[in-house]
């Protein structure tokens, strides 16, 4: 890295990075746990299940975006000599950091469902698509500020995450077209790099 310059990783490539593991350890924890009958029973787990995908998707979609918004209207450009992180690197870091805690999640998905099956995979599952959605509203974010949002990769932490936690102090900005990655964070098409 050149002296002066900052490690950035995409504020949504970060966002979006838990959304596709979260989904399929939930559709998975879902899906396995809907064979056990449960305490409930499997009509009464799967209302449920029903219930808690959608409010969890709807509150982490909605969480902390007074922060977000807050951080993306201090945005300062960034410098020259910042690196920008590649999308795959940043979705690579996130994953290896939260290995444990999938697992961790996934097992506790499989064991709730003696007791309601199929919930705790839906509620997983919500929480990925949550994320999904979150991110979706920072990519318009980024195209009605024209900027794309980065990051301090030192201020995610150890386990690549928390793009809006306590440690990061202010967004940098980049063209729409700096990157690997298109707002939203999702990969950039082909036709976009011509």
């Amino acid at each position: 890295m050149a002296r002066g310059g900052q490690g950035l990783a995409r504020v949504a490539v970060v966002v979006r990075a838990g959304a596709a593991p979260l989904w399929w350890v939930g559709v998975f924890g879902a899906g396995i746990g809907v064979l056990p009958p449960g305490v409930t029973g499997r009509r009464i787990g799967v209302l449920a299940g029903a219930a808690l995908f959608l409010v969890t998707a709807v509150v982490v979609a909605l969480a902390r975006r007074r922060r977000y918004a807050d951080l993306a209207r201090g945005v300062a450009r960034a410098g020259k000599h910042d690196v920008l992180q590649d999308r795959a690197v940043t979705v690579r870091n996130w994953r290896r950091g939260h290995r444990w805690w999938l697992l961790l999640a996934f097992a506790a998905a499989l064991g709730s469902s003696f007791a309601v099956p199929a919930a705790g995979g839906m509620l997983l599952a919500g929480a990925g698509t949550g994320l999904r959605l979150k991110a979706a509203w920072l990519g318009r974010r980024e195209r009605s500020l024209d900027t794309l949002l980065w990051v301090r990769v030192d201020w995610l932490g150890g386990r690549g995450g928390s793009p809006a936690g306590k440690a990061v102090k202010a967004y940098r900005g980049t063209g729409i077209a700096a990157g690997d990655a298109a707002p939203g964070g999702a990969r950039r098409r082909d036709a976009a790099l011509v």
